[in-house]
């Protein structure tokens, strides 16, 4: 009798022999072959990841034909892959089942989920873990790592992800063990009950908006108050939905009042300790008092600019305050799965229940945006020291070797004989590579570290790490679905992006919390609404950390930020500027230049420059003059005038090789060359210290308000005696009132933007 064939459906080919086994065993029927096959045991699943203890209380609801017609409409959203060849019937030979394993897996290069490349497809090693992993969960992260050239850690072409431990940190799979967290039987009870609980976590998410809500929060109709808190300042707290109210932090940070997780309430006072003092110790606070009130506003789910984050005073307590949130609410929400799983485990077969929609169309949850891979060494360490339940037992830590490899430093690759300020040694610390993204599943009381994307919790990745993966338009290799159902986004340094590409953070932003191009292998079931809905950009809570305030970094809070919940931003205004730090005595000119926007300011002030500035410095009297440009454009245009002027002059930027940069200042010391161009990311870089100096330009304010300070004071390596000839210039406009604030203090600014004088003299020094 001959084999009968019958049409495959495309998602039938990510599904191996075992999967198919294990479907055939639990007697799940697949809407697809409903209609074509009578035989319920050889019918499959589609490619959603449904939980196999359970599945047997959906059997009954898919042969509803409301049912199935519902799944095609869920499934006409997204993207479907190519098709694959027509599946033999499941009394094949042994020859023939090895066979079609064998086409399906090499199939997996060609379907819609992405796959790295058709070259390992005879990996015999890559198919047997494919064996024991779900196909499409591999099929997807294999994507996240397809642009590694500029990776100097990795030798291959492709990226590595941990594809072993796929069914251990499954959510589907696995159920909530008791004794690691605090959703046993009683909380599981008190979940379904009618009354709201008080956890902040289940307050946000519970949440149902409504459309003239959504309609309130895209229109940005926002009402503001300002507060005023102890260790914050000045705060301005904005709310499309409702007036603002008044918010004050907990006088006594309880942990239990803070609902954290119960394995964070004993991990987070032995972690913390570091930062408390004597007297806070003894009185039980396992806070600082400046992370008591952030921790205040990030545990009410409310957006969070703090713009005072510097890796000398404070960052460490900062990343430990964002570390705690982040590793709560990904505890929180993994704990109501596992223990929904388990409800429906036990629970007879019923019609889906909407209690049980408890995730988003993607697994990853938390995305932490960090500038060095130090930076991300250090978030992990922080986990994992929140995740010891104490010193008898650590917890599994999956790749671990392999990541402080990767992400770790060799002491002995720094020259022993550097000697730079303070605060660059605290931020370029460790490995300063920028290209890397990781992925973080956490299980209860496990770690995997190198999940791939839609297999984790937590994504922690830099601004040039998430670009080369997000890709642009029109290119082939590209994915952001993983984006799609971030609920927490922690930018951590900010400042330094603007040293690096601001340009990745908004591509990164414009990529947030859209619907994704394809499943993923979601259970539709479990799905929140506010995700079928499109809402999740409405749900996302974002944390920004910065060491200073700009437009750029303002523009980022005050558009991208959607919260529900409200936005708070801290806004203390400099009292004292960085002249006050400014060692020398030198006149500092400060001369204000007019533009009608923002846009047209870029051209007003190199005609402004070129018409009024330079003149005054062209006589030869005037040599050793060096010019400050924060901008590399600016820095180029100022170059091609200088050539075509046929002035005499060198220049010096972050992409110029130590040779030329020795011979620029050594052309400069000497006054062989009259002027030095010098750009602020080659300062921010670099931090050389420029002999010579006579003169000084800051064609713009600097972006740091410490570099003015530092650029001034290099006149003291100027030989003595020629103090009485130095000078500084500074130009500034109307929409430099932050940096001109940050510079020579706020009330000063603004006499001097309100001035109908242009022109403004600073002296600094011993006879000040």
């Amino acid at each position: 009798m001959g084999k009968r064939k019958r049409p495959r459906h495309p998602l039938a080919g990510s599904l191996s022999k075992k999967q198919k086994k294990h479907l055939r065993e639990f007697g799940e029927a697949h809407p697809f072959y409903d209609r074509v096959s009578g035989r319920e045991e050889t019918t499959e699943i589609c490619e959603l990841s449904e939980n196999s203890d359970h599945s047997s209380a959906e059997s009954g609801g898919e042969s509803e034909p409301e049912q199935v017609s519902v799944y095609h409409k869920l499934l006409a959203t997204f993207k479907t892959v190519s098709d694959a060849n027509n599946e033999d019937d499941e009394n094949e030979s042994e020859e023939s089942d090895e066979e079609e394993t064998g086409s399906e897996e090499s199939q997996e290069g060609e379907d819609g989920e992405h796959t790295a490349g058709e070259e390992d497809e005879n990996d015999v090693q890559d198919q047997e873990e494919a064996k024991d992993t779900a196909k499409q969960m591999l099929g997807q992260e294999q994507a996240d790592g397809v642009d590694t050239s500029s990776d100097p850690k990795h030798g291959a072409s492709e990226e590595f992800t941990d594809v072993k431990h796929e069914s251990e940190f499954s959510l589907e799979t696995n159920f909530m063990d008791e004794e690691s967290g605090d959703y046993n039987a009683d909380e599981r009870e008190r979940s379904t009950s009618v009354m709201v609980s008080e956890d902040p976590f289940k307050q946000h998410l519970n949440k149902e908006l409504e459309e003239k809500e959504i309609g309130n929060i895209s229109a940005r109709s926002k009402s503001t108050i300002q507060l005023k808190w102890p260790t914050l300042g000045q705060l301005v707290f904005s709310s499309s939905l409702q007036q603002p109210r008044t918010f004050k932090p907990d006088k006594e940070a309880d942990l239990k009042r803070l609902h954290l997780h119960k394995t964070l309430e004993s991990t987070w006072p032995k972690v913390n300790s570091q930062f408390l003092s004597t007297l806070t110790k003894q009185n039980n606070h396992p806070f600082t008092l400046l992370q008591k009130e952030l921790f205040c506003i990030m545990n009410r789910y409310k957006d969070l600019f703090y713009p005072e984050r510097t890796a000398l005073r404070n960052g460490e307590e900062v990343r430990h305050a964002y570390c705690l949130h982040a590793v709560n609410h990904v505890l929180k929400a993994n704990a109501q799965v596992l223990s929904n799983n388990a409800i429906r485990r036990d629970q007879k077969p019923a019609v889906d229940n909407d209690d049980f929609r408890d995730q988003g169309l993607t697994r990853p949850k938390v995305l932490i945006v960090v500038p060095f891979r130090e930076s991300a060494l250090r978030v992990v360490q922080i986990f994992i020291s929140l995740l010891e339940s104490g010193s008898k037992k650590q917890i599994d830590v999956s790749n671990k070797k392999r990541f402080k490899g990767e992400f770790g430093s060799n002491p002995d690759e720094k020259p022993p004989n550097l000697k730079r300020p303070e605060d660059y040694e605290a931020v370029f610390a460790g490995n300063i590579d920028d290209h890397f993204r990781i992925g973080v599943a956490i299980l209860q009381k496990s770690m995997r570290l190198y999940a791939p994307f839609y297999s984790s919790d937590i994504i922690i990745a830099s601004p040039l790490g998430l670009r080369t993966i997000i890709g642009a338009e029109g290119e082939k290799k590209r994915d952001f679905d993983f984006l799609s159902s971030i609920e927490i986004l922690i930018i951590d340094q900010a400042d330094v992006y603007l040293m690096q590409n601001w340009e990745h953070i908004l591509h990164l932003m414009n990529h947030l919390n859209l619907l994704p191009l394809e499943s993923h292998g979601v259970d539709f079931s479990r799905v929140r609404m506010l995700n079928l809905n499109n809402w999740s950009k409405y749900y996302r809570q974002t944390l920004l950390f910065s060491a200073l305030q700009d437009p750029q970094i303002n523009c980022i809070f005050n558009k991208n930020c959607f919260n529900y919940r409200g936005q708070v931003a801290v806004r203390n205004v400099p009292s004292i500027g960085s002249i006050s730090r400014v060692v020398v005595q030198l006149p500092h000119v400060f001369r204000r230049l007019e533009a009608e926007s923002s846009i047209s300011v870029i051209d007003a002030r190199f005609q402004f420059f070129i018409d009024k500035v330079l003149p005054e410095y062209r006589d030869a009297i005037m040599s050793h003059t060096l010019i400050y440009i924060p901008s590399y454009f600016d820095y180029v245009r100022l170059r091609n005038y200088f050539k075509k002027e046929e002035l005499n002059f060198t220049h010096t930027c972050e992409y110029t090789k130590k040779s030329g940069i020795s011979r620029a200042r050594q052309f400069f010391l000497k006054g062989e060359k009259q002027f030095l161009m010098f750009t602020e990311r080659f300062h921010f870089y670099k931090r050389y210290l420029i002999r010579g100096i006579r003169n000084l330009i800051f064609y713009e304010l600097p972006t740091y308000p410490h570099f003015y300070s530092e650029v001034c004071n290099m006149l003291t390596a100027t030989a003595s005696g020629e103090e009485a000839t130095w000078t500084c210039t500074v130009l500034y406009s109307k929409y430099d009132a932050q940096k001109l604030a940050a510079v020579v203090g706020v009330d000063r600014a603004a006499q001097m933007l309100q001035s109908k004088k242009n022109v403004h003299l600073f002296v600094t020094g011993e006879n000040e």
